[in-house]
């Protein structure tokens, strides 16, 4: 006696759950992408009570508060801060950096970067939070 089945498995495939899994994917990279502009080295900026709009430069100079400088997130002498920060933007077209310095930063130290900037004619900006 011959016995046979009378469900038979038809495999299909769902898009509608995938489509799902997409679009979510999209949304969180669109939201973590917005906050993967920000530096890896740990500065407590000082606080503001007034904001401008944020323009972003081409390249940020951090100090923390022991006096290191770190070029876009890659840490450098002081001896080497000013050859490093103008062969960097040698090629970009916008000539200016931003200066990310701990609010316990010594003076003189933000002040060397802005002679830096004096002497080659680069723009700078100083990052600072809203209160």
């Amino acid at each position: 006696m011959k016995i046979q089945r009378r469900n038979k498995a038809h495999p299909e495939f769902s898009l509608a759950a995938m489509t799902d899994v997409i679009l979510l994917m999209l949304i969180f990279f669109m939201i973590t992408s917005s906050a993967a502009n920000q530096s890896a080295i740990d500065v407590k900026l000082p606080q503001t009570a007034s904001v401008e709009n944020n323009i972003p430069n081409p390249m940020t100079v951090s100090i923390k508060p022991d006096g290191s400088y770190y070029v876009d997130d890659r840490p450098v002498s002081r001896e080497l801060v000013e050859q490093t920060i103008v062969s960097d933007l040698q090629n970009k077209s916008a000539k200016s950096f931003t200066i990310r310095a701990d609010e316990t930063t010594m003076h003189k130290d933000v002040v060397f970067l802005m002679e830096i900037a004096e002497k080659h004619k680069l723009s700078i900006a100083i990052a600072t939070v809203k209160e």
